[in-house]
């Protein structure tokens, strides 16, 4: 991993260098973070275990709970440790591992946000074709389609950081590995590695959110000819996907789609994308979906019973 470099280890910036503000990031971030694991979890454990959440919809929600836990774990545990370290040093071999999950997750999540958008369109659009379209072998592929899509993308990613050679400054101001960041270290003229970067992570994030953006307004469209009843269940249901759908591409579209330019700004936005919206998915999904909170009320009902009894 180490070729064309007098570099072998970055040294992270983090945050801030406040060690008042360290100790409240330490503390934020930590609750972000475990509350992250916990409620994926939670959606996870209740998916499986729920017999009532057996549609499409539940099944890629299942995915997206993985791949929020697996997206906030690549960032934030190194982030809370950090933020009680003197030094925040990270090693090379350490930072393009982390570059790697990182976009090998955010893809994933992005891919599967789309596979959501299209189950909702088939099954509000076309309701009695919808269970023919949608039925369990398809969406089984469509997930393998779409971990496979992440992971080439992920190694595009990786072959340009492999690219770029290091050999003099090895502070990186910001609290994790990325290539904005690590493009402004790099001994080398980055003009074109940035195009290529801005066509890669830039594309997919504003293709994929235009072409949700596009599907929910046709959704929306479509409902003016159901009952009231239906209407609201599906607006209740689309509208908690496109909140979902703004808090993470608006973040990731100005991180990727933009000149090689870095603002101080920054640092907050990719917390919002990598911590903030991984934690806020399960309260989301779980406080605007009665289906999900009766199978969870079931699921800890049977628990606590079963408990008991012995």
């Amino acid at each position: 991993m180490q070729q064309n470099n007098s570099v072998t280890e970055f040294i992270l910036l983090g945050l801030t260098q406040d060690p008042m503000r360290q100790k409240m990031i330490f503390v934020i971030f930590s609750i972000f973070y475990v509350g992250t694991v916990v409620g994926n979890l939670l959606i996870i454990v209740t998916i499986k275990s729920s017999r009532t959440l057996g549609s499409p919809m539940y099944f890629f929600l299942f995915y997206l709970s993985f791949a929020d836990s697996c997206f906030s774990t690549s960032t934030a545990p190194r982030l809370i440790v950090d933020s009680l370290s003197a030094k925040k040093i990270i090693t090379y071999n350490e930072c393009m591992t982390q570059v790697f999950a990182l976009h090998l997750f955010g893809c994933m999540e992005i891919f599967v946000l789309i596979l959501m958008a299209v189950d909702r369109y088939v099954a509000i659009c076309m309701p009695l074709r919808y269970p023919t379209i949608m039925r369990r072998q398809v969406c089984t592929i469509l997930i393998v389609l779409a971990w496979i899509g992440s992971f080439i993308h992920s190694i595009a990613q990786i072959i340009l950081a492999l690219r770029l050679p290091f050999c003099g400054p090895n502070l990186i101001d910001h609290y994790c590995c990325d290539l904005q960041p690590l493009l402004k270290l790099a001994c080398m003229d980055t003009y074109k590695i940035n195009l290529l970067l801005v066509s890669n992570s830039g594309a997919i994030c504003s293709s994929s959110f235009v072409i949700l953006m596009i599907s929910y307004i046709v959704i929306l469209h479509s409902l003016r000819n159901h009952s009231a009843e239906g209407r609201k269940k599906a607006l209740s249901t689309c509208t908690s996907h496109i909140i979902v759908v703004i808090l993470f591409f608006g973040p990731c579209i100005f991180i990727y789609t933009r000149p090689p330019t870095t603002f101080p700004m920054d640092k907050m936005v990719a917390v919002f994308y990598t911590i903030g919206t991984p934690f806020l998915n399960p309260l989301i999904y779980t406080l605007r979906n009665a289906e999900v909170k009766n199978a969870m009320k079931k699921l800890w009902h049977i628990k606590i019973t079963s408990e008991s009894k012995r």
